[in-house]
């Protein structure tokens, strides 16, 4: 009895090995449309391309807008402060003439340092370039002025 039971299942495993070999091959065999080459399409390139040029568009757009809005002053352009000229001494070091309210700021600039160097009342700046040349002979003009007093 218990050789019977040895053959019916040594039979079933056969079977079962037989079915799933034939299952495994149909699979195989199946399959009659060569794979696609690794790599990335034409398709997804241009798709990329075409949303990076969206994004980039957006950003034109909106820096358009914000321009539109402001009246196409800069941000900032509009508060008490405003520079108007300066002259460079050295690399890192600069002489900026600063308008606040009604008074005019000569400061000196360095790294890590801005120093008041005189204060002066508004007035007007002489017409012409606005090379840094001019600036640094009116600066001179008022300084002597000034010193003169």
């Amino acid at each position: 009895m218990m050789s019977q039971y040895l053959s019916l299942r040594i039979r079933d495993h056969r079977r079962l090995v037989a079915v799933a070999l034939a299952c495994v091959s149909a699979g195989l065999f199946a399959q009659t449309t060569t794979p696609e080459p690794p790599g990335v399409s034409a398709s997804a390139i241009l798709q990329t391309l075409l949303g990076l040029a969206l994004i980039v568009g957006i950003l034109f757009v909106g820096a358009y807008v914000l321009r539109r809005l402001n009246d196409g002053k800069r941000f900032g352009a509009n508060g008490p402060m405003k520079v108007l000229g300066g002259l460079s001494i050295s690399p890192r070091e600069r002489i900026m003439l600063v308008e606040v309210g009604d008074t005019w700021l000569v400061v000196g600039v360095v790294p890590g340092q801005i120093r008041t160097l005189h204060t002066l009342p508004r007035g007007e700046l002489p017409p012409g370039n606005q090379d840094e040349k001019p600036f640094g002979q009116w600066l001179k003009q008022i300084t002597e002025r000034n010193h003169a007093q």
